[in-house]
């Protein structure tokens, strides 16, 4: 059965969600749900109130802070759902097996650092390697921190493609558009069925790519007022240090340009996060969107079962 707006506050629910493997997580204020499509055709729901990192607590409320818990809160219950996925994804019972605390904590804690090394300190040493072949590098702070950037996005572009000439990377690329065709719906107002959710934009403005690439010209912005004559350790500090205030801000920016997407010139700045969603969302078939509705539904359900059971309610 369709699953219809009931009531203004439903409408106004922030929800998001993440492509995972045969699969789409959906996530609310207070809860999140994840849709998988077993190899027997059956779909199957993890859905469960969120606590620690519900969108409802006080650090979420906080500019400049929300930003940092968001981009965790992703990191968190994304390698949560993806764990969830992969178990489903390759076995017909389905049987799944719960990471650890330490091993999500550690598992967390790699994919954290490795993309702080690929994503910021790896340009970082190229750049300063490029200076023995372009003094200019070394004498204008102002070059130096382009050279960064320059290098910074042009690994993270490559990165992308890279992965989308895996089979399996570019079927999590179509469930990622079918979490934005049925988050678009939601949004709409529209009747939550595949014939009506079809028919929206399988690219967001809220997504996370466009919140990447955020972070990659904020980042070029936020290092150019280091001064150039401190030290290269200073430097390298600087990029591990100044992380949380760039997704933090980054995040501010991104939720500006959502709300005020019908603006003209609004839409004009996020064409660049649409256009390099391109490489990491794909026209989703009827059955991707099926499940996408379906953690979608899910998480709509648990999120009034949630709010009826909560003191404020």
């Amino acid at each position: 059965m369709p699953f219809a707006l009931s009531s203004r506050q439903e409408k106004h629910l922030r929800v998001g969600g993440q492509a995972v493997i045969e699969g789409v997580m959906m996530r609310s204020p207070r809860s999140m749900a994840v849709a998988v499509r077993r190899p027997n055709g059956e779909i199957v729901v993890k859905k469960e109130g969120l606590a620690f990192f519900s969108e409802r607590t006080l650090a979420f409320k906080i500019p400049l802070v929300r930003g940092v818990m968001a981009l965790v809160s992703a990191l968190a219950l994304g390698i949560r759902a993806l764990n969830f996925s992969a178990n489903q994804a390759v076995s017909e019972s389905g049987q799944e097996k719960e990471m650890s605390p330490w091993v999500l904590t550690l598992t967390f804690s790699v994919a954290l650092c490795l993309g702080i090394l690929l994503f910021f300190l790896v340009p970082l040493f190229l750049t300063r390697g490029l200076r023995f072949a372009f003094p200019m590098i070394s004498e204008s702070g102002l070059v130096f921190n382009l050279v960064d950037g320059a290098i910074r996005l042009v690994i993270f572009l490559a990165y992308l493609r890279a992965i989308s000439f895996f089979k399996e990377i570019r079927r999590v690329f179509q469930y990622h558009g079918a979490e934005h065709k049925s988050i678009f719906a939601f949004e709409a107002g529209e009747s939550l069925r595949i014939d009506r959710v079809k028919g929206f934009p399988y690219l967001h403005p809220r997504c996370g790519t466009s919140f990447l690439l955020i972070v990659m010209l904020v980042s070029i912005l936020v290092f150019a007022v280091i001064p150039h004559h401190l030290s290269f350790g200073y430097k390298v500090a600087s990029r591990v240090v100044l992380i949380p205030f760039i997704a933090g801000l980054s995040y501010e920016i991104i939720r500006f340009a959502d709300a005020k997407r019908t603006n003209r010139s609004v839409q004009y700045l996020i064409k660049p996060g649409l256009w390099l969603q391109r490489l990491t969302a794909r026209e989703p078939d009827e059955a991707q969107i099926e499940v996408a509705l379906r953690a979608l539904q899910d998480v709509l359900e648990l999120e009034r079962e949630v709010k009826s059971l909560s003191p404020k309610a």
